[in-house]
């Protein structure tokens, strides 16, 4: 999915990958972006979701270490990678493709 024109390297309805940072789509209520230098990032976790970790939850928390972004499809997805800031609350996202994502995440931080 890689957008030419603008320098995108991926994008799907929630998440853009950008040569120089992630944008997460929906993280803030109702509709903020919230946008992280890959620089930031000291590791990707991917996990795999079911009923009781997250599969079913649209946006926000129910545990306060992590934070999901809007993404009313998680519910039809499987695998939910874990971005590590060095903060207490670490954002957890859903793109379409993870493994591109998890990819150009590592490939951008090295």
């Amino acid at each position: 999915m890689a957008d030419t024109e603008s320098g995108v390297l991926y994008r799907d309805r929630w998440i853009i990958c950008t040569p120089d940072r992630l944008v997460i789509r929906g993280y803030y209520f109702p509709i903020g972006s919230k946008s992280i230098p890959y620089h930031r990032i000291r590791g990707v976790r991917e996990a795999e979701m079911g009923a009781l970790t997250g599969q079913w939850r649209i946006w926000g928390t129910s545990n306060p270490r992590y934070w999901w972004h809007l993404d009313p499809h998680r519910p039809h997805k499987h695998k939910a990678l874990f971005l590590d800031l060095g903060r207490a609350v670490q954002p957890a996202i859903t793109p379409d493709d993870p493994d591109k994502v998890k990819a150009i995440i590592d490939s951008q931080r090295a």
